[in-house]
């Protein structure tokens, strides 16, 4: 009997396979939520999560390379800041836990990424067109939006070291800013287009929406 489990493929043949695995768990989302009644946006939630989650965990042999930055992103344009937090509390528990490593910088992944949620929920109305998103802009804060994640996780060395080390620490890894950067730029030109599509479908008002919880809190 061959043991076809026991084939060995480079670092670059493994990263082609999970982008191609990614890819078509992307393409099922979308064919799947073509199924989904309108305006059931835990039902979206829940999708984008799957996605979130399998995306940190395909391309983790990529240095600060995900596509969960720009999904909380749009969760916040289209459902709201708070919403867009609890989507990215859930990726980064669900996704380390399971595989990438729990610990306290878990906490400060889920407060990152929150705040890009609650960033795309205050810009909202500079983000879209009537309902559309301005994917020029998604872009230019997509790309910002890496360095106020990384920033905000790099926090996390204050529960081992001094406020001294922040400063060295931030310049030490501005290199992986500016990957994270970059990959969200490129996450923006292959899908943001068609996920927002999707999440339009179930988000009543992404504007009103935003506004309301301005005035709330």
């Amino acid at each position: 009997m061959y043991d076809f489990h026991s084939i060995s493929l480079s670092p670059a043949e493994m990263l082609a396979l999970n982008v191609m695995t990614l890819s078509l768990i992307m393409l099922a989302l979308y064919r799947g939520e073509s199924q989904l009644d309108s305006n059931r946006p835990w039902a979206m939630l829940s999708l984008l999560a799957i996605f979130g989650i399998s995306g940190r965990i395909l391309l983790e042999p990529l240095p600060n390379i995900q596509p969960v930055t720009m999904l909380v992103l749009l969760a916040g344009i289209y459902f709201g800041g708070w919403r867009a937090l609890a989507l990215a509390g859930t990726i980064a528990w669900v996704s380390n836990v399971l595989v990438l490593g729990h610990g306290p910088w878990t906490f400060f992944q889920a407060l990152g990424w929150g705040a890009v949620g609650l960033s795309g929920a205050g810009l909202s109305g500079f983000l879209l067109d009537g309902n559309r998103i301005r994917v020029t802009r998604l872009a230019y804060v997509s790309a910002a939006s890496a360095f106020l994640f990384d920033w905000i996780v790099s926090l996390s060395i204050l529960l081992e070291t001094g406020t001294s080390m922040i400063v060295p620490y931030l310049i030490n890894g501005l290199a992986f800013d500016l990957y994270h950067a970059a990959g969200n730029v490129a996450f923006v030109a292959w899908m943001a287009v068609p996920l927002s599509d999707m999440i339009l479908r179930h988000s009543a008002d992404p504007a009103r929406e935003a506004v309301s919880e301005v005035v709330a809190n």
